[in-house]
């Protein structure tokens, strides 16, 4: 299983990046994880988007969908074109259908998952987990069938021993860190770093990755507040961090 970080700010894209949008890969298998501002643009710096499978989004604030929809465009361009004949499917939680059927148009399929149900796209399980967050989010563990790797991705939420348990052991942790310690991240459904660092921690988790990042202050001071907490590899999401590989 590989996974390539595409956008990972919060809230609106930094200058040629993009909001939250991961790339999975496994097997000739593509699944996007959510597909935030300027996702399109710079997955095409590594693959077609006529080669994307499927997508799985987390929740339907801006900074998580806004590509979703050119995304559909894209793809019946590409049939129309004979550059595949493979539809995009996408899937969002079943309490929020009448939304995902916005994108159910001509070369897009549109499906549901549930929160107590496992969603199997080729070689990867999809559980799912609600979230501490203004409007219905899910985290998501993404298990590999062949490797039993598995990275569990936070989407956007407060502080929660839920999502603690939920991501129990896992590879990888991909946890949002809008906020620096000390500072009121839970009003606004967030974290800080601080408690991105415990959240790994007590989920034993191998190693932790810091994305959904602010556009202020120093993010380095991010990675040493999450270190006070978590004394396991950290990476600050970023291109430099772009792709990781979990055999």
């Amino acid at each position: 299983m590989r996974l390539r970080i595409i956008g990972y700010w919060g809230a609106y894209p930094g200058q040629q990046s993009a909001t939250s949008c991961y790339l999975l890969e496994e097997d000739g298998v593509r699944v996007l994880i959510d597909a935030g501002s300027g996702a399109a643009a710079q997955l095409q710096r590594y693959i077609g988007l006529n080669e994307i499978d499927a997508a799985v989004i987390s929740h339907f604030h801006h900074d998580h969908i806004a590509d979703l929809g050119v995304l559909t465009y894209s793809r019946a361009v590409d049939q129309a074109l004979g550059n595949t004949a493979a539809p995009l499917r996408i899937y969002a939680s079943d309490d929020e259908t009448e939304k995902l059927t916005d994108y159910s148009r001509k070369g897009t399929k549109v499906d549901t998952y549930h929160k107590d149900e496992t969603l199997t796209i080729g070689p990867f399980k999809f559980q799912f987990q609600r979230t501490k967050h203004p409007v219905s989010c899910y985290a998501m563990k993404i298990t590999s069938t062949a490797s039993q790797q598995s990275i569990v991705y936070t989407a956007d939420t407060a502080f929660s021993t839920d999502i603690a348990a939920f991501a129990e052991n896992c590879s990888l942790l991909i946890a949002e860190t809008s906020f620096y310690n000390r500072q009121d991240a839970a009003s606004f459904g967030h974290m800080t770093s601080t408690e991105a660092g415990k959240l790994a921690r007590i989920a034993g988790a191998d190693a932790l990755m810091l994305s959904h990042l602010p556009h202020f202050g120093d993010h380095q001071q991010l990675l040493h507040e999450a270190e006070a907490e978590f004394n396991g590899p950290i990476y600050l999401a970023s291109e430099k961090h772009g792709k990781l590989n979990f055999e």
